[in-house]
């Protein structure tokens, strides 16, 4: 699906690819070689859980994930200090190995953050006797540590860069060290145990957003001892304090995953929104947790196997590829008669996420020429686009921030140039012209990846540009040249897009900042009205005036349209009537469940029943 890291995801893939006859194929081979044994059942003594992966898994290190299929399943074996609550909307931050929420200095840099007693990590052979030990503060600093140690090429240290009181010379320390002689028990005046289960984190400037990346896989707790044990290995042996301990992990086909038999006492909660009851979401409040025995994933990297396994009954919850939305989904938002004679569930939510067709500001065509900008910007139908591209799975996008976001401008939907309006494009290209002196020359569109939704997705977009005299050279290349191409400014035009994976405003403010140019600022926009907003915003705690000034800084963005903003996503899941408890949550890796399969439950008698009536 997207490209897409455990940061603000950078995202130029629309849907997912169509499939010829030859799927078909693919797909009786596959489920001829699977059998029940594959995909488990439910007994009286043990729920399962069935889940598929769309890629295989690179790492189960916290350090190291990259990808999204490796954060979601590493998910469930390690936890952060902080979490979302399950149920609350807009997003509630609520202490997980923290015992309550931080102590914050009056200026905003100092976090003093008590740790949870009682947590014990995974059973290992690590640790003595094999029993895991008690978790402690030092375990935190160590994990941090780790991030910033060269030698471990922790994917993760953009996090930290230049956060924490000497944390970047701790680094620097350990670019003279070999690979295992890095000294952990080295000093960092920012990050340290003040005893064992009190962390203290001091920054050079106030960082609000910490709490969140405190919530975030990467800053999960590491035990020095599994790392020692395991060496490289440590990426296929996870060892962490999360509900569920790895059983087994055939590489490329399938995990297994069961019970942590020492979780520590963790209930669901009580308490949600107003119409949580009626969706049956509080029946299994202040139970403990996970209300699942073993979690079964399967990597099934096509879209269409995943789906037939789906209506198989042989996973329980899904996506819907863009190829199956109308045999599942009627009106947009309602089942057909097909998935309701299944007992199928759908959850739709906004995504925080918005997608652009982008312009380079240092181009000399576009950069100095604002009218072509907005001739550009109101030549895309994006009503169109979104029912014939996304099968009406968007919604329009008036700004960069999106729907889902506390402070989201309900003014902005009448007031916006973002929209389209052909005979304002025409009257722009005209003046256009007249500052170029002459016609516009031909313009190249690019888009990462090469699938066929891309193709289709250039395609829209020349079309539209070329309805009002546009020529347009559509560019498709693979994500690693796409990137290239990004960073050395050698682009033009592009499409592509911001996905948060923490709700906060400023990640998407961080997209346009002139000192982020290149990446992730792709379109190299570069204010210094904006500049000083953002570096104002990216400080200041939540409040009536932070909401002011990013609302303000989008409507520079706005009049200077580095980018046509086209579309916010809406996420669609189906899942079968025996899995309980699901609540979509955009900001984790996979919306499908990842990081809080502890809350769903089956139905087993349901699922037997489905299995023997469908298959």
């Amino acid at each position: 699906m997207f490209p897409a890291s455990p940061k603000a995801r950078y995202l130029s893939q629309i849907a997912s690819h169509r499939f010829c006859r030859l799927t078909i194929l693919i797909c009786a081979s596959f489920f001829s070689a699977c059998n029940q044994d594959d995909h488990p059942a439910s007994t009286p003594d043990e729920i399962i859980l069935n889940q598929r992966i769309r890629s295989k898994i690179q790492t189960l290190d916290p350090a190291d994930v990259g990808d999204t299929a490796s954060h979601g399943v590493c998910s469930e074996f390690y936890e952060s200090l902080y979490s979302y609550h399950y149920l609350k909307r807009p997003h509630e931050i609520v202490p997980e190995l923290a015992a309550v929420m931080p102590e914050v200095s009056e200026d905003g840099t100092a976090y003093r953050i008590s740790v949870k007693k009682g947590v014990y990590f995974h059973d290992a052979p690590c640790f003595p006797d094999g029993k895991g030990r008690q978790l402690t503060a030092h375990d935190f600093v160590y994990a941090f540590k780790r991030i910033a140690n060269v030698k471990v090429l922790s994917k993760s240290w953009y996090i930290f860069d230049g956060r924490i009181l000497g944390l970047d010379d701790f680094r620097e320390y350990t670019k003279g060290c070999s690979k295992g002689q890095v000294g952990y028990s080295r000093p960092v005046e920012g990050l340290y145990a003040e005893d064992d289960f009190t962390l203290v984190i001091k920054l050079h400037r106030p960082w609000p957003q910490l709490i969140y990346w405190l919530a975030f896989l990467p800053t999960a707790p590491m035990a020095k001892e599994a790392v020692d044990y395991y060496g490289p290995d440590i990426v296929k042996h996870p060892v962490g304090t999360g509900p569920y301990m790895l059983k087994q992990w055939h590489r490329g086909i399938y995990l297994e995953a069961v019970r942590n038999p020492n979780y520590r006492q963790v209930f669901y909660p009580s308490k949600g929104m107003p119409d949580d009851v009626a969706a049956g979401l509080l029946a299994n409040a202040g139970k403990q947790l996970p209300l699942i025995d073993r979690v079964f994933w399967r990597v099934v990297v096509e879209n269409q196997p995943r789906w037939l396994l789906l209506m198989r009954g042989d996973i329980d919850i899904n996506s819907i590829p863009k190829d199956n939305f109308g045999q599942a989904v009627s009106m947009g938002t309602e089942l057909t008669e097909e998935m309701k004679r299944r007992r199928m569930r759908l959850k739709l939510f906004d995504e925080p996420s918005t997608f652009w067709l982008g312009m380079n500001m240092n181009d000399p065509v576009l950069g100095q020429n604002k009218p072509l900008r907005y001739a550009i910007n109101y030549a895309i139908d994006r009503k169109k686009f979104i029912d014939i591209i996304l099968s009406s799975k968007g919604k329009p996008a008036r700004g960069f921030i999106p729907l889902i976001m506390a402070g989201y401008d309900e003014t902005i939907r009448e007031g916006s140039p973002s929209r389209f309006d052909i005979q304002k494009a025409k009257a722009c290209l005209k003046e256009a012209e007249q500052l170029h002196g002459g016609p516009i020359p031909k313009l190249r569109l690019a888009i990462g990846r090469t699938g066929t939704v891309q193709k289709q997705t250039l395609q829209f977009l020349a079309r539209n540009l070329s309805e009002i005299g546009l020529e347009v050279e559509t560019e498709l290349y693979d994500w690693p040249t796409y990137l290239e191409k990004m960073r050395n400014g050698s682009h033009q035009m592009f499409f592509s897009g911001w996905m948060a994976d923490y709700p906060d405003v400023e990640s998407f403010l961080s997209v346009f900042y002139g000192p982020n140019a290149s990446w992730p600022n792709s379109t190299n926009f570069n204010n210094p009205e904006f500049n000083a907003l953002y570096e104002r915003v990216s400080v200041m705690p939540d409040g009536p005036q932070r909401t002011k000034l990013y609302r303000q800084a989008q409507r520079l963005v706005l009049e200077e349209m580095p980018c046509a903003f086209t579309y916010h996503r809406i996420g669609y899941i189906i899942h079968h009537n025996w899995l309980g408890n699901v609540k979509p949550d955009p900001y984790k890796a996979d919306a499908t469940g990842f990081g809080h399969l502890k809350y769903y439950t089956v139905d087993a008698a349901k699922r037997d029943t489905y299995r023997k009536t469908f298959k």
